[in-house]
């Protein structure tokens, strides 16, 4: 599945940054993730860190998949707003939801710290409404974080001016986020995996997957035979081909980053990263160099070679709504390209077994905007199913919950 067009910037930033080993020989472990991408390094390292003996597997060089092309912000917020949530699913399980995420970004900057060199940096989040009709519903959403103890306050259209230079009606204005580089984070990871007594093997691929009572017997493409206690599917979008139905509908978006600007220019853009009420939407975040990364524009396109030629188009439209929100920016995009995601129906991740393959395969699917902060939780939620413990979200993220959207 080619998951990616273009030039992704973290990919161009940091080149092939190390080749790992293939594997070719008959193996033997106890846990098996397959993807080398954040989602598979967060799970490894979180199984490795705590006594498992973890192989990876990826069937490109790490982190050349999604990874490459993600934008990563790094937010509590959810797509879905926590009173649809509440609706769906009940309060409790909405701000439990939301609480994971804004644990999840302090759990990343421990990590972060404790790697060094992966460009985490703390944000503050403008989720402001495009409209005026949707300035009911955000602030319905402020009211109902706030009643829960997030802190969070609305701007009026007077202070997101005066403040950010654009006009809108409202905004919720909240203090925690945070931006990373995705890709130079999942090598960081696999490479203290390696140093910790973990195998991480590139360009090999799973052919076949049989669990038993016992663990999984898996075939490679080469004809090596790995046999574990445990799969974690953590292959992003392509781990939808191993369930009987589909999860989530694949669509992609679209990204350009411009050259860096000076601080006047990006203003408080430079500490705050912006999003949009409308669906899709815009958003933008800025990098520790200063340059201005801008995604959205989303579309349902799902064939590579359409996605392609959509990319330098796509790119203009971007920074024609920039342009359009701060008239005397000139962005000019340096890179652009266009990757695959995933959207669940209610915005929220599946991680743990399903009925198919049985308790032995564990699938994490970390799909949506906060597709990161997402894998954070889904790394110790599936350490505490290995290990036979509960987990709060367990139930919630599980494949149980689509016997409720449908």
């Amino acid at each position: 599945m080619d998951l990616k067009s273009g030039y992704p910037f973290w990919a161009v930033k940091n080149g092939l940054l190390k080749t790992f080993p293939q594997l070719t020989r008959d193996h033997l472990c106890e846990v098996v993730v397959i993807g080398g991408g954040i989602t598979g390094a967060l799970i490894a390292d979180e199984l490795n860190r705590n006594g498992h003996h973890v192989v990876v597997l990826e069937r490109r060089d790490v982190g050349w998949g999604s990874s490459a092309a993600s934008t990563a912000l790094l937010q509590y917020e959810i797509d879905t707003h926590m009173t649809e949530l509440a609706e769906r699913y009940g309060e409790a399980d909405a701000v439990r939801a939301y609480r994971a995420c804004a644990e999840a970004i302090g759990e990343l900057e421990s990590l972060a710290a404790g790697l060094g060199d992966v460009d985490f940096e703390r944000q503050q989040s403008l989720y402001y409404a495009s409209s005026e009709e949707d300035v009911a519903s955000l602030q319905e959403e402020l009211a109902l974080r706030q009643k829960h103890g997030f802190e969070a306050e609305w701007l009026e259209r007077e202070a997101i001016l005066a403040e950010y230079g654009f006009e809108a009606p409202g905004a919720i204005l909240t203090q925690l986020a945070a931006t990373i580089d995705p890709y130079r984070m999942a090598y960081q990871l696999f490479s203290r995996v390696v140093e910790r007594g973990g195998e991480v093997y590139d360009r090999t691929q799973m052919e076949t997957m049989t669990p038993d009572g016992q663990g999984v017997s898996l075939t490679l493409a080469n004809g090596a035979k790995l046999c574990c206690q445990y799969v974690v599917m953590a292959a992003g979008y392509e781990s939808q081909a191993w369930l009987p139905e589909k999860v989530a509908v694949n669509r992609s978006s679209y990204a350009l980053i411009t050259d860096p600007l000076p601080p006047e220019a990006l203003g408080k853009l430079r500490h705050t990263m912006m999003w949009e009420s409308s669906r899709p939407y815009l958003y933008m975040r800025t990098t520790c160099d200063g340059r201005l990364l801008v995604g959205g524009d989303d579309d349902d396109e799902d064939i590579p070679k359409r996605r392609d030629a959509r990319v330098e188009e796509k790119a203009k439209g971007l920074a024609a709504k920039i342009e359009t929100l701060w008239p005397k920016l000139d962005i000019n995009p340096t890179f652009s390209w266009g990757g695959t995601f995933a959207e669940t129906d209610d915005g929220l991740p599946f991680f743990g077994p399903h009925d198919a393959l049985g308790p032995r395969v564990h699938f994490a699917m970390a799909y949506g905007g906060n597709g990161i902060s997402y894998s954070m939780i889904g790394a110790k939620l599936l350490r505490a199913l290995i290990e036979g413990r509960e987990y709060p979200l367990a139930e919630l993220f599980s494949f149980r919950r689509l016997a409720k959207m449908s």
